[in-house]
C-alpha cells in the first residue's frame, strides 16, 4: 500500500514512536509518504530522527506563494467541493481554541497536502495527534485527497474534545486509532454510538531487538531515573518531592532525569532550594542510545504523570527489564501491574510516590528481578511495533 503520513512537527525526540511505525510499514513492504506540516522545534540529538527529518517534506517550507496556488486549483477543480470543505474549516475554527483564521490555513495545507498524495500515488493518509495534522487529513480527503484515519494519543485530545472536533473527525474518518482501551472509552463520549465500531485499539510500538540482552538490575543503591517532556502533566517536581523524603531514610538513592521543556528553570530551583544537588542529575534530550544505558544503571522508572495516553519510556524500561513506578492514571494500568511489574500510585501524593521507591529500595533483590522480568514478558507480548504496524496496515487494507 503506498500511504501519506500527516504530521505536525515532525520529527521531535518526544515522538521516536511516530517514526517506529512508519519504519515497521516500510520494512512489511508499504510505501510512506512523510509530510509535516513544520520541523520539530527542538533540537534532533538521534541519528534516526536527522535520517527521518531529511526524507520528510514540509508543506510550510513550500511557501505562501504554493499553497495559495493549491488551494486556487483546488478551487477551480472543483468549485462545489471547495465550498463544503471551505464550510467545515468555519464549522471547526468557531468551536476551537486557536481561531477561524488557523482553519483557513489548515484548509491550504490540506490543498497542498493533497496535491503531494496525489503525485505519490498515495491511497489513504494517517495523522498521529487529534489536533491540527488530523484536520489537515479531514480537510484534506475532503478536497479529494485520500480516505484518511489518524492515531489519537492524549491527554490533550481528552482535555478539549469540542474545540478539536474530535466527534467530526472520527465521523469523516475511515477509521480512528486508540492506544488503549482506556483512549477509546474516551474517543467514544465523543463519537457518535453509529461510529464506535470505527474507534480500534492499535498500541504504539517497542522494538524487541533494541533490548535483546537486558542488564540485571544494579546490586546496590536504588537509583531511578525519569524520561519525558519538562512539562506540567508530566509531574516531574513531585519526582523531586518524593526524592526529598526519600534521602531521610536511603542517602544512597540517586535521580537521573532525562529531557527537557519549560519547567526546567522551576525544576532546577526546586532540587536546588532542598539541597538535592547529588541526588538528582539533569542531561537534557540524550540518544536512544543514552537512554538505553540510563536505563540500565536504573532499578526503576519513575513516572509520576497528572495526565498520561500510554507512556512510551514504560514500554521502554519493561522492555529493558527494569521495575515501574507510576501513576495510576489513563491506560498505564492496563501495562504496568502493581506488585508483579511495578508499583502505581495515586496520581499528585508525593509521600505515596516516595512510600513505593522506599519499598523498591527495600525489596528482596531476586524478587526485583522476577517482577523486572514479568514487565519484560508482558511489554513484549503486547507492545512488539511489528505486530502493532501490521494491525494498522490490516485496517487500512479493511
Amino acid at each position: 500500500m503506498n500511504i501519506a503520513y500527516i504530521l505536525n512537527s515532525y520529527p521531535q525526540p518526544s515522538h521516536s514512536f511516530i517514526r517506529r511505525e512508519i519504519r515497521a510499514l516500510e520494512a512489511q513492504g508499504h510505501t510512506i509518504t512523510r509530510l509535516a506540516m513544520r520541523a520539530g522545534d527542538t533540537p534532533l540529538v538521534d541519528a534516526k530522527d536527522l535520517e527521518e527529518a531529511a526524507a520528510t517534506q514540509y508543506v510550510l517550507r513550500a511557501g505562501a506563494l504554493a499553497l495559495l496556488r493549491a488551494t486556487v486549483q483546488n478551487l477551480v477543480a472543483s468549485p462545489s467541493r471547495f465550498l463544503a470543505t471551505l464550510k467545515l474549516a468555519i464549522q471547526c475554527g468557531r468551536c476551537s481554541e486557536v481561531g477561524m483564521l488557523k482553519h483557513l490555513i489548515y484548509l491550504a495545507e490540506a490543498a497542498y497536502a493533497a496535491r503531494v498524495c496525489t503525485a505519490a500515488g498515495a491511497t489513504h493518509a494517517h495523522a498521529h495527534f487529534g489536533t491540527n495534522a488530523a484536520t489537515v487529513a479531514m480537510l484534506c480527503h475532503a478536497l479529494g485527497g485520500p480516505q484518511y484515519s489518524f492515531t489519537v494519543h492524549g491527554p490533550e485530545e481528552y482535555d478539549a474534545p469540542r474545540a478539536l472536533s474530535l466527534g467530526t473527525k472520527i465521523a469523516r474518518s475511515k477509521f480512528t486509532v486508540a492506544i488503549t482501551s482506556y483512549g477509546r472509552s474516551q474517543l467514544c463520549r465523543w463519537a457518535a454510538p453509529m461510529h464506535w465500531d470505527k474507534i480500534k485499539v492499535v498500541h504504539c510500538g517497542i522494538e524487541p531487538s533494541q533490548f535483546s540482552t537486558p542488564a540485571p538490575l544494579p546490586k546496590t543503591g536504588a537509583r531511578f531515573v525519569t524520561i519525558g517532556r519538562f512539562v506540567e502533566q508530566k509531574g516531574q517536581l513531585l519526582a523531586v518531592e518524593a526524592m526529598a523524603k526519600l534521602i531521610q531514610t536511603r542517602a544512597d538513592a540517586h535521580l537521573m532525569m532525562i529531557g527537557d521543556g519549560e519547567m526546567r528553570p522551576l525544576i532546577e530551583a526546586r532540587i536546588d532550594a532542598l539541597g538535592l544537588q547529588d541526588h538528582i542529575t539533569l542531561t537534557g534530550w540524550v540518544d536512544e542510545a543514552r537512554i538505553l544505558a540510563e536505563l540500565q544503571n536504573a532499578h526503576a522508572l519513575l513516572m509520576p504523570s497528572f495526565a498520561e495516553g500510554l507512556p512510551m519510556v514504560v514500554m521502554e524500561a519493561m522492555a529493558a527489564a527494569r521495575l515501574v513506578i507510576a501513576t495510576y492514571i489513563a491506560g498505564t494500568p492496563e501495562l504496568v501491574q502493581h506488585g508483579k511489574t511495578g508499583w502505581l500510585v495515586p496520581a499528585g501524593d508525593a509521600d505515596a510516590l516516595a512510600d513505593a521507591m522506599a519499598e523498591m529500595a527495600q525489596t528482596d533483590p531476586d524478587q526485583r528481578e522476577q517482577m523486572a522480568q514479568a514487565g519484560r514478558e508482558r511489554v513484549l507480548a503486547r507492545h512488539d511495533v511489528a505486530v502493532e504496524a501490521a494491525k494498522l496496515a490490516d485496517h487500512i487494507r479493511a
